[in-house]
């Protein structure tokens, strides 16, 4: 079976992380079979709607720790394929189907998508203060939430998809049976728009994401190199 599975819904295609056994950790594997799909999806005339989603009980549960520690580094390491939808140029709106955990890197994936349906029940983590030296300071930022929300968020506490849909993470909460028909369902309205409509709304939306200010860049580049750095790999 592949790790990343697509199927076409006429002018959509879903795109599904397949590695349940690992809750679709992010080797570099799954990496790679993403970063082909996402150009695979930039690249067509026919498709102009993605639906991102995985199988079993994750979405993603993040970096797969153990690859991680074989290769001695954390991070995505070197990627022979550019990935479209992580660096952010993918012009094409992207809607998340949240079926399970988001956890760590697998939060920053729904984080980058345009619209957000999610199944009830679903756990949502930003992980990065239980293993790095500084806490995902950007990530309720980036969501827009209000700033006690955020900083629970940074200090790594778990939310319910319930939650995250009442402060206004997510679209939808649907049962499990209606993921992807509600996620084509929206999909199917963005193709009622006109395409230069649709391009360009999706475009403006995104540059109206806030953003970490270059100050607070370099001031997070310090507290990383702020204490003990010996339990990183740990």
């Amino acid at each position: 079976m592949a790790i990343v599975e697509t199927e076409t819904h006429g002018q959509v295609i879903v795109i599904r992380m397949n590695r349940p056994e690992r809750l679709n950790a992010l080797g570099q594997e799954l990496r790679s079979g993403l970063a082909q799909a996402w150009c695979e999806f930039r690249d067509s005339d026919q498709l102009e709607v993605a639906v991102f989603t995985g199988t079993g009980r994750a979405f993603c549960a993040g970096e797969d720790m153990k690859e991680s520690i074989q290769r001695g580094a954390p991070g995505r390491g070197q990627q022979a394929i550019a990935d479209p939808f992580m660096d952010g140029t993918l012009q094409k709106p992207v809607i998340a189907a949240i079926n399970g955990y988001a956890m760590g890197g697998g939060f920053m994936l729904v984080e980058r998508t345009d619209l957000r349906v999610a199944v009830r029940g679903a756990i949502f983590e930003v992980s990065e203060v239980k293993r790095w030296l500084l806490g995902g300071y950007p990530h309720g930022h980036f969501a827009g939430l209000p700033h006690p929300i955020a900083t629970e968020m940074a200090l790594g506490f778990r939310f319910a998809a319930e939650r995250l849909h009442e402060v206004g993470f997510l679209n939808r909460l649907v049962d499990p049976d209606a993921l992807i028909p509600t996620a084509l369902e929206m999909a199917e309205h963005l193709l009622t728009l006109p395409p230069a409509s649709r391009v360009n709304t999706v475009y403006m939306m995104r540059q109206m994401r806030p953003r970490v200010t270059p100050d607070l860049q370099r001031l997070a580049a310090k507290l990383h190199e702020h204490g003990a750095k010996d339990d990183l790999m740990e």
